[in-house]
């Protein structure tokens, strides 16, 4: 299978490039190019110091570190962000702080992961009548009922 290319431009010589951590893993690591301390209940945007050319067709998701989250309770606020494919400033990553000491963040620090994902091209068309399911319009929490 032919490996999709995303083109990543360093925006500081010390960002990271992203990588995976073991071959076959979904996410590529995404670290951070600056030192910033995180508050308990504060959130901050971390800048990775990349920006990136996504194939056509594409988007990028980024998504939390699970490690961060259990040790740290430290998580991406808007999970996942999306990356569209003709966006080409710095990636940034939206961290907030669930825990109750500061949370440091160094240069080099794996902070989240980057999934990308193809999209689907769609039209959107009004209509007056959907068709019926068997979940109607049962939700948030319907089916625990």
């Amino acid at each position: 299978m032919t490996a999709l290319q995303v083109r990543v431009k360093r925006l500081t010589p010390s960002a990271t490039l992203p990588s995976r951590a073991h071959p076959g893993d979904a996410g590529l690591d995404l670290c951070a190019a600056v030192d910033l301390d995180i508050a308990p209940g504060e959130t901050c945007l971390v800048g990775t110091g990349l920006s990136l050319e996504l194939p056509r067709g594409t988007e990028a998701q980024v998504r939390p570190r699970s490690g961060l989250a259990l040790k740290h309770s430290v998580t991406v606020l808007n999970t996942p962000g999306t990356i569209d494919e003709g966006y080409r400033g710095e990636v940034g990553v939206i961290l907030i702080n669930h825990g109750r000491a500061v949370f440091e963040v160094r240069r080099g620090m794996k902070v989240a992961q980057l999934v990308v994902q193809p999209t689907l091209a769609v039209e959107v068309t009004e209509s007056q009548t959907l068709s019926d399911t068997s979940r109607g319009e049962g939700g948030f929490g319907s089916t625990g009922r």
